[in-house]
């Protein structure tokens, strides 16, 4: 079995990176506009948002959605596949803050 197929690796491939567990998080709240995600992550430039936004569509994870009108906008939500991720995710936050150290 080659180690990209481990489902960990799959996993990992999704979450992982430095970015994507906080436009995760942004997203987790709702659909938002690229400029709100902007705002959230003050940190991420335009183009490696712009990365990963594309990157996370192609997992599936994020769905983009245009809205056209005078002036086209687009928002970005998480899939029903990314939702399953929350239970995960806040787990991880849990752990990144050093709660799980405090419970032992």
């Amino acid at each position: 079995m080659e180690p990209t197929e481990f489902p960990v690796n799959r996993a990992l491939n999704v979450i992982g990176g430095k970015w994507r567990p906080q436009v995760y998080c942004a997203l987790e709240t709702g659909p938002k506009r690229f400029s709100e995600l902007e705002r959230e992550i003050p940190e991420i430039n335009r183009k490696v948002l712009t990365d990963q936004l594309r990157e996370l569509e192609q997992l599936g994870m994020v769905k983009r959605t245009e809205f056209p009108g005078k002036v086209l906008h687009v928002e970005y939500e998480l899939t029903e596949e990314a939702l399953t991720l929350q239970p995960t995710m806040k787990s991880l936050c849990k752990w990144g803050t050093g709660e799980c150290e405090e419970e032992q």
